[in-house]
């Protein structure tokens, strides 16, 4: 089976985007980075992906102004010219459209660090916090135009410790978001991903129970 072509999209350093390369070095991984694209001439992450012989692409929000659509229009015409399937957003600082949403409907990922549908938007790390929650984590869900709210299809979980702050949380959430990014990607790619209603089922999937992660542990 040939393997899927995705893009990545994103805004900064693209650390999840690194962590997607890597996986998608594998002989075996049913996806390819066939593009990193930004908004963003100076994003760090473009040079990473380019030593990493990935092609790039650069749709600069700032000329269009509030036009949103123009600017989709431009970045469309990209992704058409690498024949992307699947688009995978890695802290790309921009919202789209519900046009530009619904023409990717079931084939755009977003990752959030949190426990979906627990503390969605801005600061989720924050939120996490101040709700006095033991345990948080990040969410791999498909994008929809409502914000965070798509399917979920992947969730990694840790712990939230008496001491954290912000800094320490989120740190801590982007490690497992650069294990759990790639297995999301790949079981989308292999066809194991079946959207039912508002849930995602996964097809053959082993969900045998495995040490559960209690906190605070006695």
């Amino acid at each position: 089976m040939a393997k899927k072509r995705v893009a990545v999209l994103i805004s900064g350093r693209g650390s999840n985007m690194a962590a997607l390369i890597e996986a998608a070095k594998a002989p075996s991984y049913p996806a390819e980075i066939a593009l990193v694209l930004s908004n963003r001439p100076e994003a760090a992450g473009l040079a990473h992906a380019e030593a990493m012989g990935i092609p790039t692409a650069v749709v600069d929000h700032r000329p269009h102004g509030k036009d949103r659509a123009a600017f989709e229009c431009a970045l469309q015409r990209v992704l058409d010219e690498h024949r992307v399937e699947f688009v995978c957003l890695g802290g790309f600082m921009r919202l789209f459209t519900p046009e530009f949403v619904l023409h990717w409907q079931g084939r755009m990922l977003n990752i959030h660090p949190s426990l979906l549908p627990s503390f969605p938007g801005l600061d989720p790390h924050g939120q996490a916090l101040r709700a006095g929650v033991k345990i948080s984590g990040a969410t791999v869900h498909f994008v929809i135009p409502e914000t965070d709210a798509g399917p979920i299809i992947a969730q990694a979980a840790v712990a939230v410790r008496d001491d954290d702050n912000v800094d320490t949380l989120a740190a801590r959430v982007l490690a497992v978001e650069h294990r759990l990014y790639p297995l999301a990607l790949a079981l989308l790619a292999a066809g194991r991903v079946k959207i039912v209603g508002a849930r995602c089922l996964i097809e053959g999937i082993d969900l045998t129970p495995s040490a559960a992660l209690i906190v605070p542990w006695r």
